[in-house]
């Protein structure tokens, strides 16, 4: 059977409404539409700065008026492809444009922490790319200085907006899985061997855990929460970084975890979560918009599917939207304790290497 899903789904006590330009929330179940137009300023340039401005366009409730770069050709590029009205060639210009209402950083790992304490030391609300920081340390003090200054912030996994991640997570909660057995999950894409490569570059934060490993890691936290033990196995780059990673995390509710990741091929990219009574299961790129299958214990199945458009990015913008209209510091989507817990499982796990 296949069942279709655009409407209000209650999930860990919230309303979240999901459509194409609405990821939101009503404190009374009733379908809203966030009203204010947020501007955005840009920290970096790359892919996935194009990516989430392109599918910026499609919130209806932010647009993009301000990018920084390290040098002014950079930044005017990047705001020509994309008709932006302000560019600069720092950051710390873009953090001081009164027109900036919140900061989306994505810049490489290494930068995070740095680029997003200037925008929250000049009073913005952040946005920052996954992985958050480069230590748990980093992050505990990020998200210390937020709390402190009463402003925003959250990490760009933007798997948990999608309108998929949401109905998963709302079947788990009416219990329609049982008890939660285990969560599999892989992230494998592969890379040219060019050592100046982000992946594999020690100096861009290289390495495949952070990049690539960091979905699965959080699909097992947002299903089981932070393991009490784990196991890992490292396979290095030819760089030096790690460059493939099998782990197995145990949780104290007995249920297991088995994730992998790596830079050197493109992998099936699935992800299940088993129950004693159900079993979910997520084809290709389980960290994107897509179907998953419901399967019974006793073989029935049931698809759902969703409607979406663009890239998936704008989902995680209208959350950001939505939490700054209701004057929310955090997102339960993606709260920033789970965030830096999901920091300190990763360093735990290359510390076993």
């Amino acid at each position: 059977m296949e069942v279709n899903h655009h409407l209000s789904r209650r999930v860990f006590g919230y309303f979240y409404r999901v459509t194409t330009r609405y990821c939101g929330v009503s404190n009374d179940g009733n379908e809203e539409i966030v009203a204010q137009v947020l501007k955005w300023g840009i920290i970096g340039t790359g892919g996935i700065a194009r990516r989430f401005v392109r599918d910026l366009a499609l919130t209806g409730v932010g647009v993009a008026a301000a990018v920084g770069s390290r040098t002014q050709s950079s930044a005017d590029a990047f705001a020509s492809e994309h008709s932006i009205p302000s560019s600069y060639d720092s950051y710390e210009k873009l953090v001081t444009d009164a027109d900036v209402d919140v900061v989306y950083v994505a810049t490489p790992h290494p930068m995070h922490f740095e680029n997003a304490s200037l925008a929250l030391e000049h009073g913005k609300p952040v946005l920052v790319e996954k992985a958050f920081t480069m230590t748990s340390d980093e992050a505990r003090h990020l998200v210390a200085s937020a709390r402190e200054k009463r402003l925003f912030l959250m990490e760009a996994m933007w798997t948990r907006c999608l309108p998929n991640i949401i109905e998963i997570r709302a079947l788990i909660e009416r219990g329609e899985l049982g008890r939660i057995v285990s969560v599999e999950a892989d992230h494998g894409q592969w890379f040219p061997l060019d050592p100046e490569h982000r992946l594999f570059n020690p100096a861009l934060g290289g390495g495949a855990m952070l990049d690539l490993g960091v979905y699965p890691v959080s699909f097992a936290s947002m299903v089981l929460g932070t393991p009490s033990r784990v196991a890992a196995l490292t396979q290095p780059a030819f760089s030096g970084v790690d460059g493939s990673v099998a782990m197995a995390f145990g949780y104290e509710s007995g249920a297991q975890a088995v994730l992998s990741c790596t830079s050197g091929a493109r992998t099936p990219t699935r992800a299940s979560i088993s129950g004693t009574d159900a079993r979910i299961e997520i084809g290709g790129s389980f960290y994107a918009p897509g179907p998953f299958t419901l399967v019974q214990q006793n073989g029935e199945e049931r698809v759902y599917e969703f409607a979406t458009v663009g890239r998936g990015l704008h989902y995680e913008a209208s959350e950001v939207a939505r939490c700054i209209e209701e004057g929310l510091l955090e997102s339960p989507m993606m709260p920033l304790d789970e965030t830096i817990s999901i920091m300190a499982t990763m360093e735990r796990v290359l510390s076993l290497t």
